[in-house]
């Protein structure tokens, strides 16, 4: 019976869901502090714009200055002319006109001849190669009888000179002894130097015939025939080469 009165007390376990929910708000709290924390702490500081601001310096009032009274107008005075000189000064004269050369007439161009027809030219060209031809024949005339006149005189004086030594070698030979022994016709030749009047100066032996007899002979012969034949107006030769052979005569 008091059991059956006795008040019941039935046990009750709490529910997990609500604590669950409450466990979740709290970490969902706990994450969004944590992301805005860092948000906040990576951006950078804001710049701040401070403007200096200074008062406006008093304004001071200049003090009024009251105009002075107006003073009377001055009266002008009267204008003096300057006195004129006595002596009146010229005018300078005007300006001489210059005359200006007058053109010149251009002289009138003289009228061009007309051209010779063409047989005309050709036959002046004839001519004129004609006379060229003619000259220039004459001219090689000319030429050749002057080097036949200056071969004749060449000749002439080469004749008139041999005949000059000739005339020197007859002498020279007339005293020339003769030595018994001599063999052949050897040639013997002298450079001789004479005067004007024939003396003859020096014998000198060129050439050795080979046979000392006969070109100490010669050589006396040579100086025995002092003087030499004069020679005619411009064929003197201080120097002459002389030539003597034992048969020659």
């Amino acid at each position: 019976m008091a059991e059956a009165l006795a008040p019941r007390f039935e046990h009750y376990e709490p529910s997990v869901i609500p604590s669950a929910a409450l466990a979740a708000a709290v970490h969902l709290v706990l994450l969004a502090i944590l992301v805005f924390g860092v948000r906040w702490q990576s951006r950078p500081p804001e710049s701040v714009m401070v403007e200096l601001w200074q008062p406006p310096a008093p304004v001071v009032e200049a003090p009024r200055v009251e105009p002075p009274a107006s003073a009377p107008e001055p009266k002008p005075e009267p204008r003096v002319e300057p006195p004129k000189p006595d002596i009146a000064v010229k005018a300078p004269p005007p300006p001489k006109a210059v005359a200006k050369p007058e053109p010149k007439p251009r002289p009138e161009a003289k009228p061009k001849p007309p051209a010779p027809p063409r047989e005309d030219v050709q036959k002046r060209l004839r001519e004129e190669l004609a006379r060229e031809q003619l000259a220039l024949n004459v001219e090689r005339e000319r030429q050749s009888i002057k080097e036949q006149l200056q071969r004749e005189q060449t000749s002439a004086s080469a004749k008139a000179q041999a005949d000059y030594i000739a005339r020197i070698r007859v002498k020279i030979h007339g005293n020339i002894v003769m030595p018994p022994d001599i063999k052949g016709n050897p040639e013997a030749i002298f450079d001789v130097v004479q005067l004007p009047n024939g003396e003859v100066l020096s014998v000198k032996l060129r050439k050795s015939s080979g046979h000392r007899g006969y070109d100490e002979g010669v050589e006396r012969a040579i100086l025995k025939s002092s003087p030499l034949p004069k020679a005619d107006a411009g064929l003197f030769n201080r120097q002459l080469e002389l030539k003597f052979r034992p048969l020659d005569k």
